[in-house]
């Protein structure tokens, strides 16, 4: 009994005393738990390390990852060299990441150039000492950032035939994801979300909304709004044109003209698409029901 006392009371010193020895060491890796930023402008990811004064060292290596694991992606890598004013990165770095503080005075922060939604994620900072010994540190919480933007309304479409009936389609992106509304000429309107909405990430900042019976003749309206904005688009569904004969004749053709915000008209036309702004008129591609 007096031996495993012992025993045990020799693990618990020598597990204080480790403990010590890496508070003494001095090292440390400091991060910010998390960092928001808006779509299209750059942003910072601070990180700070510290290290014993008395530590010898011939160069420095500084390593920003997206993700941990076997699945994370190495975003920027340089080298500090001894009595070198810059940190050098690689001849492939991709010049949106750039390291924005000093390695030499302990400042690992990194900034990202027009920042996407897929930016969205949790980045780790690691720096490595290489000297006579090679020693490497990393916060292991990591920086999560959270990449907004305000709603944008990607497509207004129809769909369907005079028989079978028309939906209308509006497809947003947006994050937080945007709300979406149908308005008709005189009140709300009661559409639905279309699941899945997209594969991978990007499913996360898009949605899909339907308006079912649209009635041509009509206009309707697409708003999608979240805290950062909103924005709407209108359709208005021509009634078919009757064919010029009877012989050869085509299926119903719709009409849809959409403004988004006052910039830009599109016009649907059975055979063709286009795009008028500015007051001119612009073929963009071909299209058919």
């Amino acid at each position: 009994m007096d031996a495993r006392l012992l025993c045990s009371t020799l693990t618990l010193l020598l597990s204080v005393t480790r403990a010590l020895s890496s508070a003494e060491d001095g090292w440390f890796v400091k991060v910010q738990p998390e960092v928001r930023g808006i779509e299209g402008y750059p942003v910072v990811l601070p990180c700070t390390f510290g290290h014993p004064q008395h530590s010898q060292h011939s160069s420095l290596q500084v390593v920003w990852r997206l993700g941990h694991g076997q699945g994370a992606t190495v975003l920027y890598r340089c080298t500090s060299r001894s009595g070198a004013p810059t940190c050098e990165p690689g001849p492939k770095q991709d010049q949106r990441y750039r390291l924005e503080g000093n390695p030499r005075e302990h400042d690992l922060s990194l900034r990202i150039s027009n920042t996407i939604l897929q930016d969205n994620g949790r980045y780790y900072c690691r720096v490595e000492v290489q000297g006579r010994e090679h020693i490497s540190f990393e916060d292991k919480m990591g920086t999560r950032l959270r990449v907004e933007a305000p709603p944008k309304i990607l497509g207004l479409s129809v769909e369907g035939t005079e028989q079978s009936g028309y939906r209308a389609l509006c497809r947003v992106q947006g994050s937080p994801l945007p709300d979406v509304q149908w308005l008709g000429p005189d009140d709300l309107l009661e559409g639905s979300l279309l699941r899945p909405l997209a594969q991978g990430s990007t499913g996360h900042y898009h949605t899909v909304s339907q308006l079912r019976d649209v009635e041509p003749g009509q206009q309707y309206t697409c708003s999608a709004s979240n805290p950062l904005g909103k924005e709407q688009a209108t359709l208005y569904v021509l009634p078919p044109q009757p064919p010029l004969s009877l012989a050869g004749a085509s299926p119903p053709l719709l009409l849809l003209l959409s403004v988004s915000l006052g910039a830009k008209v599109l016009l649907l036309v059975g055979m063709g698409v286009w795009m008028v702004q500015g007051g001119a008129l612009q073929g963009l591609s071909c299209w058919r029901k």
